[in-house]
């Protein structure tokens, strides 16, 4: 049976949750986190021409700070499972260039790993990676954690890991992807946009969530 990811449906859900656990609706736990009062509304939740638009993480840690709610206990409103969590594997991201840690395919594997408790994900090889400094401000901050899915499907405009033949593995935004090269945005205000050969790239996963 085929992998999936996190879903769109299974984060406004949990927003949903987290606004009824507070006696709020969805525009009111937006006005009570400093937001529009439509960022959370159902219309907002589709875009004009039908692509599902997902919530921001900083809307959210907004949400969580103006209900006083912690992310473990978001990530339990995030499951359809009544917040049965996994153990998923995790390491420092300054780690994650090292050997041993990833098959070919991009998946975790050999010893080294930490674990973290996130909802029962359908992709069993799901990750999470632990930023460390703070150079891809404002995206992530030291401290925080990404998951990770290799078998989410990559668009333009996610963010995303990539490991290249030399074993380096970094964190850009893909901004196009061709027959022939990788074009990547960088996070951080001080690093240049990177544009790799198809064939230097060994693979590239998405990230599906940060706790921030």
């Amino acid at each position: 049976m085929a992998s999936s990811p996190l879903t769109h449906n299974q984060i406004w859900t949990a927003l949903d949750r987290l606004a009824k656990r507070a006696d709020l609706s969805p525009s009111g736990l937006a006005k009570r986190s400093g937001l529009d009062p439509t960022t959370f509304n159902k219309s907002k939740r589709i875009t004009p021409d039908g692509r599902a638009r997902w919530p921001s993480t900083e809307s959210i840690a907004k949400a969580l700070a103006a209900t006083q709610s912690s992310v473990e206990s978001f990530v339990s409103l995030i499951s359809d499972t009544s917040g049965v969590a996994q153990a998923v594997p995790l390491i420092g991201f300054t780690e994650a260039g090292s050997s041993g840690y990833f098959s070919d395919g991009g998946f975790p594997v050999g010893k080294g790993w930490d674990e973290i408790a996130f909802p029962a994900m359908t992709d069993e090889h799901a990750y999470a990676l632990e930023i460390s400094g703070d150079s891809m401000l404002p995206a992530y901050r030291d401290g925080d954690v990404i998951i990770v899915s290799p078998a989410a499907p990559v668009r333009r405009g996610d963010r995303v890991v990539v490991k290249v033949r030399n074993g380096e593995v970094m964190i850009k935004e893909l901004k196009r992807q061709t027959a022939r090269q990788v074009e990547l945005k960088s996070l951080g205000a001080d690093h240049a946009e990177r544009t790799l050969s198809l064939d230097d790239v060994v693979w590239i996963a998405r990230i599906v969530w940060a706790s921030q």
